[in-house]
């Protein structure tokens, strides 16, 4: 059988045991039909068969980010950047948004992204006056780097309906002044409710434009896989991204997690775990814990509900507390019905002491959790993480040790999406500023690309159809400029994407 695209004279590293390191990757339709030596050419090459040459090149599987938000990137490509890299003060922040508020009507909306209060002169959130004082004739709206956190301005808080009565919501935090109790503008876990209920969407328009242009953007990172994990996706948001992967904006493959109140829409739809198809496939329910709702014992009942009917499950945990709670949560699940090979996820599992560690390693959970952490905030938690918590913080290597398997993420866009980064991260423990983030932490460059290829795929029940080059897988693969496995820790980090493959056709080159 001749091939349709051969890649030939690459160094292919195949994720796959059972495969070695090969030069030649041969693709029929969208499957790849060879891994094999350069001899092998002769054989799979046919008179309409496409060869690149790939000139020693290294070939990885098609990367996966196994936590990431893409309606909230979305969003911010068509928002404010607000990042340390554009701002480095409040009044930065409002000289940003008084001239954004001169191209646009009055009454008109205004967002901004990424900020960071620890990286600001003043060391403290924006609030309400700040923005007023900036745009006193716009709504106003900024996210936290975290998405924890969001400021708005008295438009916004108005129209929000915040008010000094207002109570706080479940779960939830609405900051007050001291002087007056009226909303300084800062609220704590409500981003979900204002980006989904406050602030007015996108136009079809603006929206298909955002998701092209988030698509572009995946693809020049080698990104062939996402999991979507927002807690606040349900059935109108499948039928969304549905439109979006077959109508071929987005095109990258998606694996959408879901809030549990949504639980019910999929199944009167009569949709079950991993429905959907190989460009979208419905996953697991989000669980969301914070320190506020960690202890509160109705975290069991919805996991266990969602686990009854034959979903994964997805906990978001940082904090001890939380990872306790997503702990006891699984230990009491698993003394009702067994878990074993259900594949239940802790999201994030931030801070995990060596207790929580024993009792997680007992339950064989998987965790999905995020190494560019390391590089972007890892100043943040040295300055701010008492040195016997930094000990716990991102445990990747102790994790592995255990025997659990561990997938890669960004958390996007709370942190940015280059998946080599997140695996200079792993590898190096090395923040931003230089400064070693718990290196007795740190994984090999092969761990940590397990985690962004075969191990993401395992976390969403898909390591038979890709995350490894294996005959007979789905052909989504990345060339890249240089091989991790042996390239120097620090320049795993500036390895350039240079073709991005997805189902058997080059989707995206420099």
């Amino acid at each position: 059988m001749s091939a349709d695209l051969i890649l030939k004279n690459a160094n292919v590293i195949t994720m796959d045991s059972g495969y070695p390191p090969a030069e030649l990757v041969a693709i029929k339709g969208n499957k790849i039909l060879a891994v094999a030596g350069k001899e092998a050419l002769g054989e799979v090459r046919g008179a309409k068969t496409r060869v690149i040459d790939c000139q020693g090149r290294t070939i990885v599987p098609g990367f996966n980010d196994a936590h990431c938000h893409i309606l909230s990137f979305v969003r911010k490509l068509r928002s404010l950047d607000l990042s340390p890299s554009s701002v480095s003060s409040i009044l930065d922040i409002k000289t940003a948004i008084r001239r954004q508020a001169k191209s646009l009507p009055p009454g008109s909306w205004l967002t901004g992204t990424d900020y960071n209060e620890f990286y600001l002169a003043e060391k403290r959130h924006p609030n309400r006056r700040d923005l007023d004082e900036a745009a006193p004739h716009h709504p106003v709206a900024l996210f936290h780097r975290s998405l924890h956190a969001c400021v708005l301005n008295s438009r916004a808080l108005s129209l929000a309906g915040i008010t000094r009565e207002t109570p706080e919501p479940a779960g939830a935090l609405i900051e007050r002044e001291l002087e007056t109790g009226e909303p300084s503008g800062l609220l704590f876990e409500m981003v979900g409710y204002i980006m989904e209920r406050v602030v007015p969407p996108l136009s079809d328009d603006e929206l298909a434009e955002a998701v092209a242009a988030a698509s572009e953007h995946y693809l020049s990172m080698g990104i062939t896989s996402l999991q979507e994990a927002s807690a606040t996706n349900d059935f109108t948001r499948w039928q969304l991204l549905k439109r979006f992967t077959e109508g071929g904006r987005l095109k990258s493959r998606v694996f959408m997690m879901f809030g549990a109140g949504a639980l019910s829409q999929f199944q009167q739809m009569g949709l079950a775990f991993g429905a959907g198809d190989s460009y979208l496939r419905l996953g697991g329910v989000k669980l969301m814990l914070s320190e506020t709702t960690a202890s509160l014992p109705e975290l069991n009942q919805p996991a266990f509900s969602a686990h009854q009917a034959g979903f994964q499950l997805a906990i978001h945990c940082l904090e001890p507390d939380a990872v306790e709670a997503a702990i006891a949560a699984l230990e009491y699940i698993n003394s009702q019905s067994p878990i074993a090979g259900r594949r239940h996820r802790l999201e994030h599992c931030s801070e995990c002491p060596p207790p929580l560690l024993e009792r997680l390693i007992r339950l064989k959970a998987m965790v999905v959790t995020q190494p560019p952490f390391v590089y972007y905030s890892g100043e943040r938690y040295l300055a701010t993480i008492s040195p016997s918590q930094l000990r716990w913080l991102y445990r990747l290597k102790s994790f592995l040790d255990g025997g659990l398997v561990v997938a890669g993420s960004s958390d996007c866009p709370v942190a940015p999406d280059n998946p080599l980064l997140g695996i200079y991260g792993a590898v190096t423990r090395r923040a931003e500023s230089g400064e070693y983030l718990s290196p007795e932490e740190a994984v090999s460059a092969e761990q940590a690309l397990a985690m962004y290829t075969i191990n993401a795929a395992y976390a969403s029940f898909e390591e038979d159809i890709k995350g490894s080059i294996t005959p007979g897988r789905l052909a989504d693969m990345v060339v890249l400029g240089a091989d991790p496995l042996k390239s120097p820790p620090e320049q795993l980090k500036d390895i350039r994407v240079e073709m991005t493959i997805i189902d058997g056709r080059v989707a995206w080159e420099v």
